[in-house]
């Protein structure tokens, strides 16, 4: 039998992967399930991407790359940033990795010593505490409920600071719960995290460009430029190009991070698969009306999802703000019972009668560190997520209260 690590012991599996899965189990026996567990664009990756790939790999030799990213591609990170988002780096302040999560994963490899606190804001992407821990770190969970708009406000944050504090987390659009930060609102967290100077600020950014009601995105490093030297800006292209199968994150920060990351990176896996980056430069510099195309789409599902799920009395959800999340509040189905007699005691049960009832798989809310919630991705077809919300209202119908 195989000796594994001590340090995966407190690890456990993403549990939207664990959904899909479970999903596809059932599938398997030949049931018509809804899987709403995974945020992925159903869309394809538009042409002039793919091709610029194909033609690439058609033409050229595909050798290793440098492990940050080819020049070219971190050229054209640099001028997005600039050109988006009003920041300025250089290119040794940037960093290619295979997926936003790797980016993260390599940040906190080379700042994590055993005891440090990373802060991560309730509701939280599933993965980020498991990282955190895989270190020997600590996750820091407070709560920002859904009165305060799944906000962390600058008195919850102060009140999560400590000398072990190592990096604060910020997520926005949120998965999952599309909560999105005002300048203001960054500001002023940012006026906190000035008075301690060993706290790094990672603001993952990759649904940047999933917004909705008009609203205009502001990234931390443009709110706070005096924090620029402890700011690390992650994004990637999956979400807003729908490349999720290409595997290519990236970020800016410090040089000194950046090149830690670098020497972890050719550790490891070494750079990103070369065709990849030739696509992720095809995006960054080409056509942009997909970008916009695909963001009117997710706010037509919200809006879908927003008006279904409000007919159902036993379920909550405000309008989320970005993203393609809908994080439903489900405290009125706790205590309910299903016509086998079992009772509904936490969002876990009540995900999981949503799939062997109503045939719609999602996530419970405990995954993100807040419950009593359920999440579903947004990121599939009108039709798709109509009959989902049908099957859902229809399952709750039968249960008694």
């Amino acid at each position: 039998m195989s000796h594994i690590a001590s340090r995966l012991s407190a690890v456990k599996p993403s549990a939207s992967m664990a959904v899909s899965q479970a999903a596809k189990d059932l599938a398997a026996t030949g049931v018509d399930v809804i899987d709403l567990g995974l945020g992925e664009p159903d869309f394809p990756a538009p042409a002039h991407i793919t091709e610029a790939a194909f033609a690439a790999a058609r033409k050229e030799r595909m050798l290793y790359t440098a492990s940050l990213g080819t020049v070219d591609l971190r050229k054209a990170i640099v001028a997005k940033f600039r050109t988006e988002n009003g920041l300025d780096y250089a290119i040794d302040e940037i960093a290619v990795a295979n997926g936003a999560k790797q980016i993260i994963f390599n940040a906190l490899m080379a700042t994590v010593e055993a005891g440090d606190e990373a802060i991560l804001p309730a509701p939280y992407f599933v993965s980020y505490p498991e990282m955190v821990k895989l270190f020997g770190g600590v996750p820091v969970m407070p709560a920002c409920p859904a009165e305060n708009g799944f906000h962390l406000t600058p008195e919850v944050l102060e009140a999560a600071l400590t000398e072990k504090t190592r990096w604060l987390f910020l997520n926005m659009p949120g998965n999952p719960s599309g909560a999105v930060y005002t300048e203001m609102q960054l500001k002023a967290l940012g006026a906190v995290l000035a008075k301690y100077p060993k706290v790094m600020i990672l603001s993952d950014e990759i649904y940047e460009h999933i917004l909705f009601d008009g609203r205009k995105f502001v990234s931390f490093g443009a709110a706070c430029p005096e924090l620029r030297d402890r700011s690390l800006i992650v994004n990637g292209m999956s979400k807003a190009y729908a490349m999720t199968g290409w595997r290519v994150g990236y970020a800016a920060g410090p040089k000194d991070l950046i090149k830690a990351m670098a020497t972890i990176q050719s550790q490891s896996c070494t750079s990103v698969s070369a065709p990849a980056q030739i696509a992720a430069k095809a995006a960054l510099e080409g056509p942009q009306d997909c970008v916009a195309e695909f963001r009117t789409a997710f706010e037509r599902r919200r809006d879908l999802v927003v008006e279904g799920i409000t007919k159902i009395n036993a379920l909550s959800l405000d309008p989320p703000e970005g993203a393609f999340y809908a994080y439903i509040g489900c405290a009125a189905l706790i205590g309910a019972k299903t016509a086998a007699g079992q009772t509904l005691e936490d969002d876990v049960a009540v995900a999981k009668y949503l799939l062997d009832e109503g045939h719609v798989a999602a996530v419970p809310g405990t995954a993100y560190g807040l419950s009593p919630f359920f999440r579903i991705s947004t990121a599939t077809s009108e039709e798709v997520l109509s009959e989902a919300v049908k099957r859902i209202g229809a399952a709750i119908a039968k249960l008694e209260f």
